[in-house]
């Protein structure tokens, strides 16, 4: 058997063909696919960003572990930690820490995974763009469908996840 199958989910297919066709922004050589999706004039609603930063932005992911899944990047493409300037590195980790609240705030998961994954060999999907993944976990939330059958179940809809995470998206106001 090869890797994890999902199940059909037909409600993507209009976003995913959007972002591989170039209607999520700009031409398909024009710029990276994150770009693409935070530059491309579409509403957020719709390219699924779930909030923009001066230099960091969170966007939900649209092959998601489990739903809530964020990704976290700076708004210019950099495939390399070390290539980030001072105030983006700033802003990257304070934007990953909001998305840890919004995701807590939202789902009321027992716990957060934090990852990134830097080129190729090390499974970036979209190596030319560095992305930290943040996404809710819970107690025994592995089934039989992973460990059996190598799929995944998506209980909600990516509009619902980014209605959810946006409205819990933290404020000035509600920082500890």
């Amino acid at each position: 058997m090869g890797g994890i199958d999902h199940l059909w989910a037909g409600w993507r297919s209009a976003y995913l063909d959007a972002a591989t066709s170039g209607g999520l922004g700009g031409e398909r050589t024009g710029g990276s696919l994150f770009e693409r999706i935070l530059h491309g004039g579409q509403p957020d609603e719709e390219s699924f960003v779930v909030h923009r930063g001066e230099r960091c932005s969170s966007i939900l992911n649209a092959y998601p572990y489990t739903s809530g899944h964020l990704l976290v990047l700076p708004n210019r493409a950099v495939a390399e930690l070390e290539e980030l300037d001072d105030p983006e590195m700033r802003d990257l980790w304070l934007e990953v820490r909001d998305a840890v609240a919004a995701i807590k705030r939202a789902y009321r998961c027992d716990g957060v995974n934090i990852g990134m994954n830097l080129g190729r060999a090390a499974g970036a999907g979209v190596p030319e763009h560095l992305h930290v993944h943040v996404l809710p976990r819970w107690h025994g939330d592995t089934n039989f469908m992973t460990a059996v059958a190598e799929t995944r179940v998506m209980p909600e809809a990516l509009p619902v996840s980014w209605r959810k995470l946006r409205d819990a998206w933290p404020t000035a106001a509600t920082r500890s």
